[in-house]
């Protein structure tokens, strides 16, 4: 016997819950869309998941399994900014990887030929694979440290170095004319001919930052210079394999593409020794010593002081394992070619 009993439903109560039911039942009739919209939106979110993830894994596959170097691919990289290694804990991007590769890649088939007609192209594309790795994780770790002791590249630079690289072999180009010029010789945009010249001129910076040795030995050619009456030839006879001394031993181009030198020993009277500069290329100190010239021609001795320090960090981190590559090279072609020092050389592509 239950303790309390249900109150029975008022008839208006049973007409409430009778209407509601009818309802319930008429909306599938009376908006059948709403429930095949619902299915639609969630088939749709599910096709689309499922074409991303096939989207990724192709991308995947087409970077580091199949290693595409093609125009779309490329494109991709520029917008997504994926790595192709890691050095220091810095992520080296693919694009910068990829911008080298292509960039020297139609350099070398300008000069030489298609590589895909030659027996050992495949070898030869391998070579330059590396050697664009290589530059990209040096100019990467460049990066790295230029965060860390705050040297930036500002574009009033850029602008400078592209006006510079414009006006390479004495000749006064047009910015269209010299892009025609990039674009043929290195396959770049304006907008990737930049971003090299930004790489470059930050490593060249970093480089000369951390190599306190060139600032000592600058030092020490100093003062050589000054005990020996600015004899270059004497000051490197006593610094010995430390410095790399050099005569034009003639009249040259006074816009000669000797990373500087011509313009320096153009401001300078014969028997003169400039102060130390950097190199156009950022790559050493110079002192040059004007011998004779004219309007057009000048014949100077030269003493240069390499940067190393850098050179030598990059390699310290391969040896600690502190490079990761995410790409598979062939291991047989890694010391073929060595990565370099990562400047970007442009003037033999410039001569057009």
């Amino acid at each position: 016997m239950a303790l309390f009993k249900e109150k029975p439903k008022t008839e208006r109560e049973k007409v409430e819950e009778r209407r509601d039911e009818v309802l319930s039942r008429g909306r599938k009739f009376k908006y059948p869309m709403q429930y095949a919209k619902h299915r639609l939106v969630i088939q749709t979110v599910i096709i689309a998941v499922v074409a991303i993830i096939a989207m990724v894994a192709v991308g995947w596959l087409m970077l580091y399994r199949w290693q595409d170097t093609g125009d779309m691919v490329y494109r991709i990289t520029q917008i997504i900014p994926v790595p192709v290694a890691e050095v220091d804990g810095e992520k080296v991007r693919y694009s910068d990887y990829l911008m080298i590769y292509r960039s020297n890649l139609i350099t070398a088939e300008q000069q030489g030929g298609q590589l895909g007609g030659l027996e050992d192209g495949d070898m030869m594309q391998a070579d330059y694979r590396q050697a664009a790795l290589s530059a990209a994780v040096e100019y990467a770790y460049a990066l790295k440290l230029g965060k860390e002791l705050g040297i930036e590249v500002t574009d009033e630079e850029i602008d400078a170095a592209f006006d510079d690289h414009r006006k390479v072999g004495g000749i006064d180009r047009s910015e269209e004319g010299f892009l025609k010029i990039v674009r043929d010789n290195f396959g770049m945009t304006k907008s990737e001919y930049r971003r090299m010249l930004y790489l470059s001129l930050m490593r060249a910076k970093v480089a000369q930052a951390v190599d306190e040795t060139a600032l000592e030995l600058a030092d020490q050619v100093d003062g050589h210079l000054s005990n020996s009456s600015g004899d270059l030839r004497a000051t490197a006879e006593a610094m010995g394999e430390s410095v790399i001394y050099e005569e034009t031993g003639k009249l040259v181009d006074n816009m000669n593409v000797d990373e500087g030198r011509s313009d320096k020993a153009m401001t300078l009277e014969p028997g003169q020794v400039s102060e130390r500069f950097l190199s156009n290329n950022g790559d050493g100190y110079y002192y040059v010593k004007l011998v004779e010239k004219n309007d057009t021609q000048v014949n100077y001795n030269s003493l240069k002081i390499a940067f190393s320090e850098f050179d030598q960090m990059v390699e310290e981190l391969y040896v600690q394992d502190k490079v990761h590559v995410y790409i598979d090279l062939d291991k047989d072609n890694e010391d073929i070619i060595d990565g370099g020092d990562g400047d970007f050389q442009p003037e033999d592509g410039l001569g057009n």
